[in-house]
């Protein structure tokens, strides 16, 4: 770990990097922006209750009072959840925010950044960003990509945000070098659902297996690695309903002009809005189904 006087890692976390013992990094999106209240506080406990049951530490990550704080408990966690006017946070604002004071989540591409930074080397989210619809012409495509590429970081996800460009996102993550493992599954999660039609890099059947492709790519130095683990099955979106209200929050962010960091969170709550709510049961599963494999990849690799 690099000493930094911006990073404050909790006395638990900081004990079990010494020791060498297995941590798993959580971000805080999905408290303040990706799930509404109390829903986001509840998945991350639970997130942290099953990366506990795993054998693992869990450093849920966020800034506040001007520190980047990596290891937060759970009335610091409330307090950032309350807090009002939080920052979302990726590489490029994190450092303003640090130093405004102000309080902070962290996206995908921020906590990969700050758990490579502390030594962390597995990290629990539900979907990373990739590229939108209609990047050709806006640009738009998310920090987390490339935050992947640049740091050595096993990142357990369902896939890409089912909102997404999935077929360039893994253009792109191939264009980065990204290897995309997939964990049980030769095709490529789309969040919500288990199968998006798209073929990973490379199947993985076993924990063990998994942590030792993990470990070379990280070993060699070329970045961090996808690891996609599909949402259960009992927890998907039924194909039809996830097909309608996908199209229809398209269609409703280009309609009110939505654009960069505020695309994601319209999108994903008018998921929810369209399907009655079972875009939040599938994504509540995912990210329970994602935090467990995460504890045991994290147990493997500090075996």
């Amino acid at each position: 770990m690099n000493a930094s006087p911006f990073l404050e890692l909790s006395v638990e976390v900081a004990r079990a990097l010494d020791e060498r013992r297995a941590v798993v990094a959580l971000e805080t999106t999905l408290v303040t922006h990706g799930l509404p209240a109390p829903a986001g506080l509840e998945a991350a406990a639970e997130m942290e209750g099953v990366v506990r049951e795993a054998g693992a530490v869990p450093a849920t990550t966020g800034v506040l009072g001007g520190r980047v704080r990596v290891g937060l408990p759970s009335r610091e966690l409330a307090a950032l959840a309350a807090a009002p006017g939080v920052q979302k946070l990726n590489p490029g604002n994190l450092a303003a925010t640090v130093c405004s004071g102000r309080p902070g989540s962290t996206t995908v591409a921020a906590t990969v950044m700050i758990a490579a930074r502390a030594g962390i080397r597995v990290f629990a989210t539900g979907g990373i960003g990739g590229v939108h619809h209609g990047a050709r012409n806006t640009g738009d495509i998310s920090a987390d990509l490339m935050a992947l590429a640049r740091y050595p970081v096993a990142v357990v996800c369902a896939g890409a945000k089912a909102v997404l460009d999935l077929p360039r996102t893994l253009e792109m993550l191939e264009t980065l070098g990204v290897p995309v493992l997939g964990f049980r599954t030769d095709r490529f999660p789309a969040f919500y659902r288990r199968d998006s039609g798209l073929e990973v890099d490379a199947r993985v059947d076993d924990v063990e297996d998994l942590a030792a492709v993990v470990r070379t790519h990280l070993d060699l130095g070329t970045g961090g690695v996808l690891v996609a683990n599909p949402i259960p099955v009992e927890s998907e979106m039924a194909e039809d309903l996830y097909a309608r209200s996908l199209e229809r929050a398209i269609a409703d962010a280009e309609k009110a002009g939505v654009r960069g960091r505020g695309v994601t969170p319209f999108l994903l709550e008018r998921m929810r809005q369209l399907s009655e709510g079972a875009s939040l049961f599938s994504n509540r599963a995912l990210l329970i189904n994602n935090a467990r494999l995460a504890g045991h990849l994290a147990v493997a690799l500090s075996a």
